[in-house]
């Protein structure tokens, strides 16, 4: 998930004047509604602030328009559920799909892979209270945070612990057809001390859950920058994957701005049946308007044939 959340987001918001090459500028609206993207392309709110409004309805009206077909939201759960009911209702309106909201926020405790009862007992509440807002928003995604390591432990203790609470979790969201994803989160740029941190770890997480419930999120962004081999990777593990995300690197911006060939790695996923959520999870490399109409432009550029 994340470079700074917070950071990326507000980034997405400012306004800026820079024009693209040539002094060209993009109509803020599109003349009729534009041809469905293939891939389940889920934006985030803020990454087209400029050109749909701020009012959350106004930017899922304004994406639906342009092509997108989903939509997602990290930080649904610090929304009033009057505004989760809007955002709710103008998707559903709109024949559109929600995806992913974070559910259990912990980045400063080792809460699956410790010992620490009280905090394991907090993140099975958080889990349950997720169920009530996914119902809410008609998703069956709930992404879920792991926590910090214990540097306490010996490290297949914590994995140990982890498994344990993940079974638990599963037997939270099995009765409701939901599925708990896990995001590896890179320790070299962004999330120095994070439990889960590669792909291969996630997929030993998910194995030793041992639920449909229980899967993984694979964020090309983190990947690439904790791993790479991208492709081999997410072959290996296909069967436990239930969402991707995307933010390139470096700067964790749209797709076609940095390094990871997207349009290769999304056909290969396409081509291997996904029909997913897609998040993007990202900022725009260009301030204002022009920056987010270009990044509208590289999600054409690499929705799969």
């Amino acid at each position: 998930m994340y470079m700074n959340r917070k950071a990326f987001l507000k980034t997405s918001l400012l306004a800026g004047g820079a024009l693209l090459s040539g002094g060209a500028a993009f109509p803020a609206k599109p003349a009729a509604k534009a041809v469905p993207f293939k891939m389940k392309f889920s934006p985030e709110f803020g990454i087209f602030a400029d050109v749909a409004g701020k009012d959350v309805a106004d930017q899922i009206r304004w994406g639906y328009d342009n092509g997108f077909r989903a939509w997602e939201n990290t930080y649904l759960i610090r929304r009033p559920v009057e505004e989760q009911e809007k955002i709710s209702q103008t998707i559903q309106k709109l024949g559109m799909e929600f995806g992913q909201f974070v559910g259990v926020f912990s980045f400063d405790k080792a809460t699956f892979a410790g010992r620490d009862q009280e905090a394991r007992e907090k993140v099975l509440a958080d889990m349950r209270a997720s169920v009530e807002v996914a119902k809410r928003m008609n998703t069956k995604i709930i992404h879920n945070v792991l926590g910090k390591a214990d540097p306490n432990l010996p490290w297949d203790f914590q994995m140990a612990n982890a498994i344990e609470l993940l079974k638990r979790a599963a037997d939270i969201y099995e009765p409701h057809g939901m599925v708990m994803v896990m995001e590896s989160m890179n320790h070299k740029i962004n999330h120095a001390g994070m439990f889960l941190h590669t792909i291969p770890q996630a997929y030993a997480l998910a194995k030793g859950a041992g639920s449909p419930s229980v899967k993984v999120l694979f964020d090309f962004y983190h990947v690439q920058i904790q791993e790479g081999n991208i492709i081999p990777t997410l072959d290996y593990a296909w069967d436990e994957i239930a969402y991707f995300q995307i933010g390139d690197t470096p700067g964790r911006n749209e797709p076609t701005s940095g390094e990871v060939n997207f349009k290769n790695v999304l056909q290969h996923i396409y081509d291997k049946g996904y029909r997913g959520f897609v998040g993007m999870e990202h900022g725009t490399s260009k301030p204002g308007k022009e920056g987010e109409l270009l990044t509208l432009e590289a999600y054409r550029s690499i929705d799969p044939r």
